[in-house]
């Protein structure tokens, strides 16, 4: 079955939880049906859920005898423990002849090249791609459909398909998340349930109160976005030239899956019909009486800001199949000295034989945080691509003021977690133009490297391309990069794996405050058109900063100059304790995030993690002095096995 429209492919792709819900969603008008199997993808939350291997091969049956294809989710990320299971599951699935899995792990890709399969793959929304670059890359890498940005509005989804010819699904219906894809790691912290690997427990939901400037805005749910609706925007969707039509629901029951499906079908083979007569309010209504949440467009047709925002049934389960909301608020675990002895007594464990000295790195927000880095001889110095507001970007000057002093400091050019056109528009100015002072970029984003790897400056990787095991490193490794962010999800188990197999030089972040949450909705929107309903502090940060509150903590959130907001730890990350074990499992590097800290502040950890670097800390002082800045000291993911 297909459907077109002026030549074009237009396809409906609906999904199914499980093999009964299969057989009644590919009956309905869709021309394509995805599902997860057993193992190795992002639903794995529900027991009774995804197909097996004998369902696998029937629902492939049923499918290609009506002319319909099957898109088979792979979408998770692999631990070390992953990667033989995910050999054997991928030996299966080439042999059962899906018509593409959809991946989020480079692992998929470099397996099935060396494993010599042949599985055409389609680059899942946890990729984040939202640039040409990024798709040219993914086409070489074999990729021959890309899934879109959450955030991506129709006219780039446009630009983009035309320019690099490749074919665009784009989420048209369903629960989206209001973070960018893969760069949510506040369940991984707190619960040691990653996101990124199909066990989210949704602390978007949570009700939170927001702060700033000393008022308590009532913001309610800030995180909690509607559901995607498009129905009435079919023939944009058409001219945008999107091959594909994603309804997002493999954890919803048959009957509504039916609904949407026979509703969306009906519509595009209406407007197919009839483009001028088309009705787009027809059954429109008995879609929103059918409602889960709200309805939204999302990003479609630009920022939705606050009306993106949804309060119907917020906090009361009904989402849900089981009756129950996910999860509630919840503090990140304190560092203590027994979970510390534990985490160094595993590392010990698998350390080796040869100990270099590691290197010492420090992001900075400013000028004078830079010139502090530089005063104290740490071995690296990182500017950001993503600058924290009051601060501004560094400049040009800024950074060859930095490089005619920084001695034997390394100095590194951050990007943009995100990158636009624009944005490469304005890199490929700065970095192909005079040789700038810098020993190297840090980079974001597989388009970067593919666009950046001929300049001549090294490359280094950092934490949000999420490397979580040593098949994707050594992709990595080989389109060029040549140090690598460990993924800030790591639990102790599969870091210790992980540092065990890879070859690349590894960094990890250390202390600080990185972000959990990266999203293109702006929060501070809420303090600017919502009436105060109560005057109090901040607890940790200074009033200007705005917070997310629960009964559990506060979470600042920092605005930088895209407008883009970074939720962080209410807690600080701290692995002092940890940096000999850590450096016997071969890292490479250990970074400090001091983006957020006063010069006294961030004078005073540097000067902590070169003492126990240099092996000067007492030994029966745990953290050689040092005392919180905020609510106290985390050991994130690592702290769970």
């Amino acid at each position: 079955m297909a459907r077109y429209f002026n030549g074009k492919e237009v396809e409906l792709l609906a999904p199914a939880g499980t093999f009964e819900i299969f057989k009644a969603v590919i009956e309905s008008k869709c021309d394509a049906v995805y599902f997860g199997g057993p193992v190795l993808n992002m639903r794995m939350m529900r027991k009774g859920y995804n197909l097996s291997h004998e369902e696998i091969i029937e629902a492939l049956n049923i499918a290609h005898s009506m002319d319909k294809k099957v898109y088979i989710t792979v979408n998770n990320l692999f631990s070390e423990e992953d990667v033989e299971e995910a050999r054997a599951y991928l030996r299966f699935l080439d042999t059962a002849r899906p018509d593409a899995l959809i991946v989020q792990d480079m692992a998929v890709l470099e397996l099935i090249r060396e494993m010599g399969l042949n599985l055409p793959v389609h680059a899942s929304v946890m990729m984040n791609v939202h640039n040409l670059e990024m798709i040219h890359a993914l086409k070489e890498l074999g990729v021959s459909r890309v899934v879109t940005s959450r955030e991506m509005d129709l006219q780039t989804a446009k630009l983009l398909g035309a320019r690099s010819g490749m074919e665009l699904e784009y989420f048209i219906h369903g629960d989206m998340c209001s973070v960018h894809g893969a760069n949510c790691y506040f369940s991984s912290q707190v619960f040691g349930m990653s996101s990124n690997r199909g066990k989210c427990m949704k602390p978007c939901r949570w009700d939170y109160r927001i702060k700033r400037d000393g008022y308590v805005f009532p913001a309610e749910y800030p995180l909690a976005v509607k559901d995607m609706f498009m129905y009435e925007h079919l023939p944009e969707l058409i001219e945008s030239a999107i091959t594909s039509f994603k309804i997002e629901g493999r954890m919803r029951d048959q009957d509504f899956m039916v609904m949407l499906s026979n509703s969306y079908g009906d519509a595009i083979d209406r407007y197919i019909d009839d483009p001028l007569g088309f009705d787009r309010t027809k059954d429109s209504k008995a879609l929103y009486n059918n409602r889960k949440r709200d309805f939204s467009t999302a990003y479609a047709f630009g920022k939705p800001g606050l009306s993106n925002i949804n309060r119907r049934y917020e906090g009361t389960g009904k989402f849900y199949s089981t009756g129950k909301v996910f999860s509630t608020p919840t503090a990140e675990r304190e560092l203590s000295a027994e979970r510390v002895k534990e985490l160094r007594g595993r590392m010990a464990e698998d350390r080796r034989n040869t100990l270099n000295k590691p290197e010492l790195a420090v992001r900075v927000n400013n000028m004078e945080q830079a010139c502090l880095v530089l005063e104290m001889g740490v071995d690296s110095l990182y500017l950001p691509g993503d600058v924290f507001e009051p601060d501004r970007p560094f400049t040009k000057q800024d950074i060859k003021e930095l490089g005619a002093v920084k001695g034997h400091t390394k100095l590194y050019l951050g990007l943009p977690r995100m990158m636009n056109e624009l944005h490469f528009d304005q890199y490929d100015h700065l970095l192909n133009g005079e040789r700038l002072p810098i020993d190297g970029l840090i980079i974001t984003n597989l388009g970067a490297i593919r666009r950046y790897r001929g300049t001549g400056y090294p490359m280094m990787g950092d934490a949000n391309l999420n490397v979580y095991n040593h098949l994707s490193a050594g992709l990595y490794a080989g389109l060029g990069l040549t140090k690598l962010t460990v993924s800030p999800e790591m639990t102790l188990e599969h870091f210790a794996s992980f540092t065990s197999r890879s070859d690349l030089p590894l960094e990890v972040v250390v202390h600080g405050t990185p972000a959990l949450m990266y999203m293109e909705h702006d929060l501070f929107e809420n303090t600017e058109v919502m009436e105060p309903i109560g005057e109090e502090d901040n607890q940790y940060v200074r009033n200007d900063v705005l917070v997310l509150k629960t009964d559990k903590g506060e979470n600042p959130v920092y605005r930088d100059q895209y407008g883009r907001c970074h939720l962080l730890f209410a807690k600080e990350l701290c692995y002092l304790p940890m940096l000999g074990e850590m450096n016997g499992l071969g890292i490479a590097s250990f970074r400090i995030e001091g983006a957020t800290y006063s010069i006294k502040e961030l004078r005073t950890i540097i000067a902590a993690y070169q003492a126990a670097m240099d092996g000067t800390k007492p030994e029966d002082d745990l953290l050689g002095g040092l005392k919180p800045v905020y609510a106290g000291y985390t050991l994130g993911s690592l702290q769970f096995n």
